[in-house]
C-alpha cells in the first residue's frame, strides 16, 4: 500500500472538484493516519468500484478515541495538529465537524486556520448550549440557535475566509429537535441567503423518509446548494435513494472507529478467555502485514463476515 500526499491548496480545492465532478460524493470518517490510509485505498467489487472522495473529521470519534464525552472538550487547534498527521499520508480532501462553531470570533479564527491547514469544509450545526451529541435520545437535551446569529457566524466566517474553495455547510437540526418542517425549510433558506455552500438534513430517526421529503424540497428551492445527508441513524437508505432525493455528499459519520472498537473488544476478550493469543488471531491482520503497509501496494484483504 503507498503511502502518499499533496499541498494544502491544492488538497483544499479538490472537495469543489469532486462536487462538480462526481454524480455522488461519498466521504468516511478517519480517526488516525492508519485510517485514512486504509480509507484511502479502500475499493468495491462490483463493476463501478466505488471508493472514497474524502474524509470526516468527527467530533465524536475524536473525543471517543480519547476516553473523553463529545460535549466540545477538545481544543481546536488539537484536533487540527492530528488532521496534520492524516494529512502526512494521504491526497483525499477532508470535511471537519465544528460542532456549533463556537463563539462567532472565535469561529472566524476556527475558519482561518482550517483553511491555512487545507481543510476543505467544516459543518457546523444551529444549536448553541452546552454541547450534547445529536444522537443523544431524550427531551431538552438540544437548543437551536437564534436564526440571526447563526446566520451572522456564516456570513462572517464566509467574510474570515481567503479562499473561495473553502466551504461553510450549515447541518440543520430541526428534525433532531422537533421543529416543524416549514421552520426547517426557512431556516435553510436563511443560511443559504447568509452564504452557507451546503446544507445538512440530519436526524436520529430511523426512518429516513422525513429526511427525504426535506431534501426534495429543498432541491427544488437550492438547486445549486449540495446537500449532506449523514446516514448514522438510517443506514438502510441507500445511496441511489439519497441521491434520487438530492443529496450530493454523503457522510459515513463513525463506522471506522466503532468497527475498530469492535474488533478490539473482540479480540481482547478472546486473549482473555484462551489465555493465549490464537484465536484473537483469527480476527487480525497478520503482522508482516502491519509491517509492510508504506510500502505494500496491494489491497488489504477483508476479513471474513460471519
Amino acid at each position: 500500500m503507498s503511502i502518499s500526499t499533496i499541498g494544502n491548496e491544492t488538497r483544499l480545492a479538490t472537495l469543489r472538484e469532486s462536487l462538480a465532478r462526481e454524480k455522488l460524493v461519498r466521504i468516511v470518517e478517519v480517526h488516525s493516519p492508519l485510517a485514512a490510509v486504509i480509507a484511502e485505498h479502500a475499493q468495491g467489487t462490483g463493476p463501478d468500484k466505488r471508493e472514497f472522495h474524502g474524509f470526516w473529521s468527527s467530533s465524536l470519534t475524536d473525543s471517543a478515541l480519547r476516553g473523553l464525552p463529545d460535549v466540545e472538550l477538545l481544543d481546536m487547534e488539537l484536533r487540527l495538529s492530528w488532521i496534520d498527521q492524516i494529512f502526512s499520508v494521504s491526497t483525499l480532501p477532508l470535511v471537519m465537524d465544528g460542532d456549533t462553531g463556537g463563539q462567532t470570533l472565535h469561529f472566524e479564527h476556527m475558519v482561518k486556520a482550517m483553511e491555512r491547514r487545507g481543510v476543505s469544509a467544516v459543518v457546523i450545526e444551529d444549536k448553541c448550549g452546552a454541547k450534547r451529541n445529536s444522537l443523544l435520545p431524550g427531551d431538552g437535551l438540544h437548543t437551536m440557535a437564534p436564526v440571526d446569529e447563526f446566520c451572522e457566524k456564516i456570513s462572517r466566517g464566509k467574510a474570515a475566509q481567503s479562499s473561495t474553495d473553502f466551504m461553510i455547510i450549515a447541518r440543520l437540526e430541526g428534525l433532531i429537535t422537533g421543529l416543524p418542517r416549514q421552520e426547517i425549510l426557512d431556516r435553510a433558506d436563511a443560511y443559504v441567503a447568509a452564504g452557507a455552500d451546503g446544507l445538512v438534513l440530519h436526524s436520529r430517526g430511523s426512518d429516513g423518509a422525513p429526511v427525504l421529503d426535506l431534501a426534495r424540497e429543498l432541491r427544488r428551492r437550492h438547486p445549486g446548494t449540495p446537500l449532506v445527508a449523514i446516514p448514522t441513524a438510517y443506514p438502510s437508505v441507500t445511496e441511489e435513494e439519497l441521491h434520487a432525493a438530492g443529496f450530493s455528499l454523503i457522510i459515513y459519520a463513525n463506522q471506522m472507529l466503532r468497527a475498530a472498537t469492535r474488533a478490539m473488544e473482540e479480540v481482547s476478550h478472546r486473549i482473555l478467555d484462551h489465555g493465549r493469543a490464537l484465536e484473537a488471531g483469527e480476527v487480525c491482520i497478520e503482522t508482516s502485514k502491519l509491517l509492510s503497509m508504506p510500502d505494500d501496494k496491494r489491497p488489504i484483504v477483508r476479513a471474513p463476515r460471519d
